[in-house]
C-alpha cells in the first residue's frame, strides 16, 4: 500500500496515525494545533472525521444517545463537525507540515468532498463496514482503503473486502474493538493473524481504543503495519474519545517502541557482534574432573564443563570425548584440547 510518499509493507515499519476524529471539538484553531504537536512528535500520518450531518444522519439520531455521551449522536456530531472550509484548511495545513492526511467520510457526500480535495487514502471506521452502497462508492475513486473492522468477524468483513477486490485497490484491514475505552481483555489480538491468514492481500494493522500504549506495541509485535490510536493535545479536554486517546509525549513513545519491535523482528537467530563478548566469559568449556593419565581411556568421571568459554571444546562437544585415549598426563581443572587425545 502506498499512501503518499509512504509505502506500507511486510518489511516496512509500522505507519503511526494520529486520529484526530473530533477531538478538536469543531474548532480548527485546535485541530491545527493537534496536527503541529503531532508533527513535532514524529507523527507521519493525520486521520480526521468528515461529517456532513444533514447526509449523514436523520431525525432519528436524535433520539440516539452513545453510551461515552451524555448527548444524542446527533448534537455530539454536530458539535464537533468540522466546515468543509476548514476541513480543506486542515487538510492544506497538515500536508504543508509533510503529514499524510487522511479522513474518514461517514455519508456519501462526505466521500465526494474527500475525493474532490484530493485525499490520497480513504478511512472507513467500522460502524461502516457493513455499509455495502459507501463502500461501494468509496471503492469507486480507486484509492487505498483503510477499515476498522470493529463489531464484526471474520466472516462479516468478506462482503466488503470482495468490493474493494474487485475494485483493485490496496487496502488494510484493522482489527478493532469499537468500545471507547476498550478493556484489554474485549481486545482479540489474535485476529491480527486470522486476518493475514483469510484476506491475503489486505495490509494488517490495529486501532487502538484502550488506555495506554500497551495493546499497540503488542500489535506491532504480532505483525501489524498500521497501528491507529486516537490523539489529543491535553488529556485534560473534554469529549467521549478523549479516555482512549494519547497526548503528544505517548504519540513520540508509541512512534519509537514500534519501530523498536520492528527492527527486532527483522533480526534472523544468529550471534550478534554485541553477544561475541559475553560469549567468551558466559558459555563453557569442558575440563578435567581429576587428574587423567596418559593412556587413560575417558569416562563421565573424568571430565566436565567450566567457565569460561574460551577452552578449545566447547561444553556442546562434551559427549564426543567420552572412550577417547589420553595422549599424555591432564591436571585437574586444565581446559582440554581435541591434541590431548587419541
Amino acid at each position: 500500500m502506498q499512501l503518499g510518499k509512504r509505502k506500507i509493507s511486510t518489511k516496512t515499519s509500522p505507519l503511526v496515525v494520529a486520529e484526530l476524529g473530533i477531538n478538536h471539538g469543531g474548532c480548527i484553531k485546535t485541530a491545527m494545533s493537534m496536527v503541529k504537536l503531532a508533527a513535532e512528535s514524529g507523527c507521519e500520518c493525520i486521520k480526521h472525521q468528515t461529517h456532513i450531518v444533514s447526509d449523514e444522519m436523520t431525525e432519528e439520531a436524535k433520539l440516539v444517545y452513545p453510551p461515552n455521551a451524555e448527548i444524542s449522536i446527533w448534537e455530539v456530531i454536530d458539535r464537533c463537525a468540522l466546515s468543509l472550509d476548514d476541513e480543506i484548511a486542515l487538510k492544506n495545513y497538515t500536508e504543508s507540515l509533510g503529514l499524510i492526511y487522511i479522513s474518514t467520510p461517514f455519508s456519501r457526500k462526505a466521500a465526494d468532498f474527500l475525493n474532490d480535495i484530493g485525499i490520497c487514502a480513504f478511512k472507513i471506521g467500522s460502524g461502516e463496514v457493513d455499509n455495502i452502497p459507501l463502500v461501494n462508492h468509496i471503492a469507486s475513486f480507486k484509492k487505498p482503503i483503510i477499515m476498522s473492522t470493529g463489531m464484526q468477524n471474520i466472516n462479516s468483513l468478506s462482503n466488503s473486502t470482495k468490493i474493494i477486490e474487485k475494485h483493485e485497490i490496496s487496502y488494510a484491514l484493522l482489527e478493532c474493538t469499537s468500545a471507547y475505552p476498550a478493556k484489554p481483555e474485549t481486545i482479540c489480538l489474535r485476529s491480527i493473524g486470522e486476518l493475514k491468514e483469510r484476506f491475503p492481500k489486505s495490509i494488517v494493522g490495529f486501532s487502538d481504543h484502550s488506555i495506554g500504549p500497551t495493546m499497540a506495541i503488542a500489535a506491532t509485535a504480532l505483525g501489524a503495519k498500521i497501528i491507529e490510536k486516537h490523539f489529543t493535545d491535553s488529556k485534560y479536554r473534554k469529549g467521549p474519545d478523549i479516555i482512549c486517546s494519547m497526548d503528544p509525549s505517548e504519540l513520540r513513545y508509541l512512534i519509537d517502541k514500534c519501530a523498536e519491535v520492528h527492527n527486532a523482528l527483522k533480526r534472523d537467530k544468529v550471534r550478534t557482534t554485541e553477544e561475541s563478548e559475553v560469549y567468551k566469559f558466559a558459555r563453557s568449556s569442558v575440563v578435567a574432573e581429576r587428574e587423567i593419565k596418559k593412556g587413560h581411556i575417558i569416562t563421565n568421571d573424568d571430565i566436565w564443563t567450566r567457565r569460561p568459554g574460551n577452552g578449545p571444546i566447547a561444553a556442546c562437544d562434551y559427549q564426543k570425548l567420552l572412550g577417547k585415549k589420553a595422549k599424555k598426563n591432564i591436571n585437574k581443572n586444565q581446559q582440554l584440547d581435541w591434541s590431548y587425545f587419541f
